[in-house]
């Protein structure tokens, strides 16, 4: 009997998984002929959160770069879509690509400063950073300064002629932001960078003793991720048409809320943000009318599920049914030919 060795860094899961996710995104493309306005901006919401998780695990679970101050590109996204249609001129799609592209260049000083921070010192320096750019904003006189301004009607009328079409056009706009973050990471993480994340989470002693450049390839990682937060800062403004400092850069709307995703879906897993997004719009919609009693439950979600489950939801599938269905690394699969 003869052993046959490959190696393989896919698996028949990640198969069916790749064409079951293909119908979906077809279904979803399709969402605007077939669903209601609620419906399309629901699941906008979903997709910009679920874009937002995917960040904030690349940038903690692989980076080791736990931040609570992510807002601060939430907001900083949002404003220059504003700023930009408003005084520049520019057509909205074109203020968002661009908003994304300022987002990376103002985290480079940024990250020059809170990299000289570790840990828990780390982490609170990116949220005083957030509240930094909140009251710098909040001083802006010509963008309504502390009570925000909305978006004129002429720029959204720009967007499409009518008011379902402008829907259907934030719809798909989250839609492929979503899709691009996750392919984003997805590749990233398959790739020589990917290889280095891994390394340094697992052991960054290690990772420097193998030649891996650690304050780089966590450089690299944080810039990205404020570009694209960015970008998904501004099309979450763009649906809601207005901006104030304190929604803008809410530490609880788009970092506690995020976070609770990463975690309860399973932090360090491309899977997890994804599992994450629909638990807790699960539990959003079913228990939000019970006003602090949802943020009660949330709570207790997360402790049970860290205490069972410290690797998340999809940790615990994972490890039980041994799936993957983004798989990264290489897998040694034996066959038996008599």
């Amino acid at each position: 009997m003869k052993t046959d060795i490959r190696i393989s860094r896919t698996s028949n899961a990640a198969k069916v998984a790749a064409i079951l996710a293909a119908l979906i995104v077809v279904i979803l493309i399709a969402a605007p002929y077939w669903a209601g306005r609620a419906d399309l901006r629901l699941m906008g919401e979903i997709f910009l959160y679920l874009a937002l998780a995917s960040l904030w695990n690349l940038l903690a679970g692989y980076a080791g770069l736990v931040s609570v101050g992510q807002q601060a590109y939430v907001g900083f996204g949002g404003y220059m879509l504003f700023a930009l249609t408003i005084f520049a001129g520019l057509p909205p799609l074109v203020a968002i690509a661009l908003a994304g592209v300022l987002g990376a260049l103002i985290s480079i000083p940024v990250a020059a400063l809170i990299f000289r921070l570790r840990g828990a010192y780390f982490a609170i320096g990116t949220w005083v950073m957030a509240e930094v750019f909140r009251l710098s904003f909040a001083q802006v006189s010509a963008l309504g300064g502390g009570s925000g301004t909305s978006l004129p009607t002429d720029i959204v009328r720009s967007m499409a002629d009518g008011r379902s079409e402008r829907e259907a056009l934030a719809y798909w706009l989250a839609l492929g932001a979503a899709l691009f973050v996750v392919t984003t990471v997805y590749l990233m993480l398959r790739s020589r960078k990917g290889l280095a994340l891994t390394a340094i989470r697992d052991n960054e002693l290690a990772s420097a003793s193998l030649g891996i450049d650690i304050w780089r390839t966590k450089f690299v990682v944080y810039v990205v991720t404020s570009g694209l937060t960015a970008v998904i800062g501004a099309l979450i403004f763009l649906q809601k048409l207005r901006i104030s400092p304190d929604a803008a850069f809410s530490v609880n709307d788009w970092t506690a809320f995020v976070i609770f995703i990463v975690v309860i879906g399973g932090i360090g897993t491309i899977e997890g943000p994804i599992i994450g997004t629909l638990i807790f719009f699960l539990l959003r919609e079913t228990l939000a009318d019970l006003g602090t009693i949802y943020l009660m439950v949330l709570g207790l979600v997360a402790i049970v599920v860290m205490l069972k489950a410290p690797q998340g939801v999809w940790g615990f599938i994972s490890q039980r049914f041994n799936l993957q269905l983004f798989p990264l690394g290489y897998r040694v699969e034996r066959h038996k030919d008599s």
